[in-house]
C-alpha cells in the first residue's frame, strides 16, 4: 500500500467536481488500459450529483461494468435502494449495456443466500473480463466509499462480524438489526484504486480517529482500507474542521 492522498476542497459541489474529474478520468485510463472499466459505487447522498454529472459525459459506455460496494436489503424502487438512486439519476441515461450493471439481489428472504448470489455474480464477470479463478481476489479498477460518523464504510459497521470476513467477497453487514449486503474489506482492498468522498462536519470525530497514527480498526472500519492500490480521501472543509490531517498522514 501506498501512502494515502488527501485532498481538503472548500465545499461539497467543489468536491462533487473534483470527484468527477477522477472518476472520469479513472474510466478512461482503465478503457484505455485493458478496454474495460470495472467500477464499484457508494451508496448515500454525498455521491448524487457525481453520478448526475457523470450522465453528462462522453464515456465509453458499452466499456463500463458497474457494481455496488454495498446495498441497503430493499427493493430497487424503494427510497432508499443505493441502485435505484444510481439508476435514476445516471446509468438508466446513459447507454451502459443492462448485462453490465450488476444490481445486488435483494429480493429473497435470506440475506445470506443474496450475498452469496451477488459474489457468484462478482466472480462471473471477473472471470471472463481478467481471467480469475474461482479462489482469486479480483481487483476492481475503482471503488468510490463514503464514510458514516461512526467510522464504517460500504456497510462494513464498527465491531460487526461482517469485519472479520476473509473467505469471502460479499457479505452481510449489519447496522443494527438491519441487514445490508456489503463488500469485504479484503475485496476492496485489492482495488486498483479506492476514492472516498467525505463531507460535513459530523464526520469530524470519525475522521480523527482515522487518520490516526494508531488506533481501533474495528471500532472506525474505515481504518481497515488499505488497497493494494491507490487510496485518495477527497473531504470538504467541514468535515475537516481544525483536524491537522495532513501531518498525520506524514511518515
Amino acid at each position: 500500500m501506498t501512502a494515502p492522498l488527501l485532498e481538503i476542497l472548500p465545499d461539497k459541489p467543489a468536491l462533487v467536481q473534483r470527484a468527477l474529474t477522477l472518476v472520469v478520468d479513472a474510466i478512461r485510463n482503465a478503457v484505455a488500459d485493458h478496454d474495460y472499466c470495472t467500477l464499484a459505487l457508494a451508496g448515500g447522498s454525498t455521491p448524487k450529483p457525481l453520478y448526475a454529472g457523470l450522465a453528462e459525459q462522453d464515456l465509453p459506455w458499452e466499456k463500463l461494468y458497474i457494481f455496488w460496494g454495498d446495498e441497503r436489503y430493499v427493493p430497487i424502487d424503494h427510497p432508499d435502494s443505493n441502485a435505484g438512486m444510481a439508476k435514476a439519476v445516471w446509468l438508466d441515461r446513459v447507454p451502459i449495456p443492462p448485462d453490465h450493471i450488476l444490481v445486488t439481489p435483494t429480493l429473497e428472504d435470506d440475506p445470506a443466500a443474496s450475498a452469496r448470489q451477488y459474489e457468484a455474480m462478482v466472480k462471473s464477470v471477473f472471470g471472463g473480463l481478467q481471467g480469475t479463478s474461482p479462489d482469486q481476489i479480483p481487483e476492481f479498477d475503482l471503488i468510490l466509499l463514503g464514510m458514516g460518523d461512526d467510522g464504517h464504510t460500504a456497510s462494513l459497521f464498527p465491531h460487526t462480524a461482517a469485519l472479520a470476513v476473509s473467505d469471502h467477497l460479499v457479505t452481510v453487514g449489519n447496522k443494527g438489526d438491519d441487514p445490508r449486503i456489503t463488500l469485504t474489506a479484503q475485496l476492496i482492498n485489492q482495488s486498483r484504486q479506492v476514492l472516498f468522498l467525505v463531507a460535513g462536519a459530523d464526520k469530524q470525530a470519525a475522521l480523527a480517529q482515522v487518520f490516526a497514527p494508531s488506533g481501533d480498526d474495528h471500532a472506525y472500519p474505515s481504518r481497515l482500507v488499505r488497497p493494494q492500490g491507490e487510496l485518495r480521501w477527497l473531504l470538504d472543509r467541514q468535515a475537516v474542521g481544525n483536524l491537522d490531517l495532513e501531518s498525520a498522514l506524514q511518515p
